[in-house]
């Protein structure tokens, strides 16, 4: 089994940070790419930011660009968002994903995903 858990959500004021974390365990999995989306209530699953497994590379929604950071620890399984300047519009369910994938700014190609974390952004 793999399974993918977030930490880190929680309730912040607009123009605060939180730093989200996903762990991976159980077996490993191939992997090119790990993401982070997120999905508020009654919105489509949107992309928040890319890493790959293997270099720097690194991808952003417009949206978060400038304010949001991904980063991993391969040799931990772990990866991270660190998120400055929150604003109302990002509070959502943060979900982190892993997989192989053509295109790492959609949900589609990603084979494993974690129970989300709710982030709330006061204002």
């Amino acid at each position: 089994q793999v399974l993918l858990v977030e930490s880190g959500g929680g309730l912040v004021q607009a123009g605060g940070s939180l730093r989200l974390s996903c762990a991976a365990s159980g077996r490993s999995f191939s992997r090119n790419f790990m993401g982070w989306f997120r999905q508020a209530p009654g919105k489509e699953r949107e992309f928040v930011a890319a890493i790959a497994w293997g270099g720097q590379k690194t991808i952003y929604a417009d949206a978060v660009k400038g304010r949001f950071t991904i980063s991993r620890d391969n040799a931990k399984n772990r990866m991270y968002l660190q998120m400055n300047s929150l604003e109302a519009a990002d509070t959502a369910v943060y979900y982190c994903a892993g997989g192989v994938v053509a295109d790492a700014s959609r949900p589609y190609g990603y084979n494993y995903w974690g129970q989300g974390t709710q982030v709330t952004v006061s204002v």
